[in-house]
């Protein structure tokens, strides 16, 4: 009777199996090498770098004695107060259609100009506590003071009082600005000042 029971062959004395050989060649694999963040490195150089950079400045800054650099500024290129008054006031006229905008660009005009001229603080003040602070003032005589006087109140009139004057008028007070103008810039004021007294003309009768 034949047997179902297969016969596996024998191996030699001593001989290792295939499988034996494979199974002993495994070798576990070895972890990925590290790698080296060097991130803080440049943090640290960086740091290092502008400390450097600010202590060359505090240096040099000492060493200048912290002033700021003189600036030459060529006298030519400074437009007197007296000269950009009259280009505010001629860039004004193209307001002239519309009397309440055109009146307060004359005022803001002459304004600018009596501070820039005269260190008179008028922007920042109505026009009452503006007349009130030169009514004692030097720098205008009585006429002047006069002219202004009677400029300023007749343009708040237009600006505040709903008053719309003609063309004529609004010419009138752009003249009287330009007049204030004339009379009080520098070379006039000069002038004035050197002019020696008039002589007196003696009594005939006596």
């Amino acid at each position: 009777m034949a047997s179902n029971t297969t016969t596996l062959p024998q191996l030699p004395a001593g001989a290792v199996s295939t499988n034996a050989l494979a199974t002993s060649d495994i070798r576990d694999i070895k972890p990925p090498l590290p790698t080296r963040d060097w991130t803080w490195l440049w943090g640290v150089l960086g740091a290092v770098l502008l400390g450097a950079v600010l202590a060359w400045w505090w240096r040099r800054r000492r060493r200048l004695g912290g002033t700021a650099p003189v600036i030459e500024v060529d006298p030519r290129t400074l437009v007197p107060p007296h000269v950009r008054a009259r280009q505010r006031l001629e860039e004004a006229l193209a307001l002239i259609g519309t009397p309440r905008p055109f009146c307060f660009a004359l005022t803001d005009a002459l304004r600018w100009y009596l501070e820039e001229q005269m260190n008179l603080r008028a922007p920042e003040r109505t026009t009452e506590e503006f007349l009130e602070e030169i009514s004692g003032s030097p720098l205008l005589d009585a006429a002047q003071r006069g002219l202004l006087a009677d400029f300023l109140t007749r343009c708040d009139l237009v600006k505040f009082a709903r008053h719309h004057p003609g063309e004529p008028e609004l010419r009138e007070l752009h003249a009287s600005a330009l007049r204030l103008v004339a009379q009080t810039e520098p070379s006039q004021r000069a002038a004035m000042v050197a002019a020696p007294p008039a002589p007196q003309v003696p009594n005939a009768a006596a």
